[in-house]
């Protein structure tokens, strides 16, 4: 087990380390109050902890390691994700998961604004409520939210699908409700068996996605925008 004491290394010096770390190793960065950038740009297989609360872009534009977070963490967590996870075990700020790839992020807490805006292929899988705008342009992937959404959920959606298990505040532009399947059911149970947030009812989830509508631009419906 390594250790990385931020009361001693720059954020630089942490990062550096982190990356000439083998496949394999396992990693706790301590005293991190609320430091920016940390395990960003990551690409070797290594279990990182963060033991406590973080700033933004945490776990950003990695490939490969999976990254614990004891404590909150502020924008952007796992921004540009491609692979492996991101577990925070707490709240987040806006954006999180924005733009991921690929990989899975966790938020044991709720999610503020925009969460899993421009998705491209992620899993964001959020134990209570997430803000306003949350999935906007989502473009593919799955959002899985064990509490309530706030208004203009999934704007501009496009081919990611977000499960709601509690109440919506008002959708989005082109966002629509559709009947759940037996598939829905089945990947919602295994998004509640990876992150463990076993207090949302598969069978309860609320389906959400595009209507399609807004796929090819209107020039003389104004009122499709």
């Amino acid at each position: 087990m390594v250790t990385l004491n931020c009361d001693e290394l720059s954020t630089r010096e942490v990062n550096s380390l982190l990356h000439r770390l083998p496949v394999g190793s396992a990693v706790t960065i301590t005293n991190p109050r609320g430091r920016h950038n940390l395990a960003v740009g990551l690409s070797n297989a290594l279990e990182v902890t963060i033991d406590g609360n973080a700033g933004y872009f945490i776990g950003g534009l990695c490939s490969g390691p999976n990254l614990t977070v004891n404590g909150f963490v502020g924008w952007s967590v796992g921004e540009n994700l491609m692979s492996g996870s991101v577990r925070v075990n707490g709240n987040a700020s806006e954006s999180a998961g924005a733009s991921a790839r690929g990989g899975e992020i966790y938020v044991s807490g709720d999610a503020s604004s925009r969460a899993g805006i421009s998705l491209k292929g992620g899993t964001l899988v959020v134990a209570g409520d997430v803000g306003h705008m949350s999935g906007f342009m989502a473009q593919a992937g799955v959002m899985l939210i064990g509490g309530d959404a706030r208004d203009a959920l999934g704007d501009s959606l496009y081919e990611a699908v977000i499960y709601v298990a509690g109440a919506i505040d008002s959708l989005g532009s082109d966002a629509v409700v559709e009947d759940l399947e037996d598939s829905d059911v089945h990947l919602v149970k295994e998004l509640i068996s990876r992150s463990g947030f076993d207090h949302i009812s598969p069978e309860d989830v609320t389906r959400v996605a595009s209507a399609r509508r807004l796929y090819n631009f209107e020039a003389l419906s104004g009122v499709a925008y």
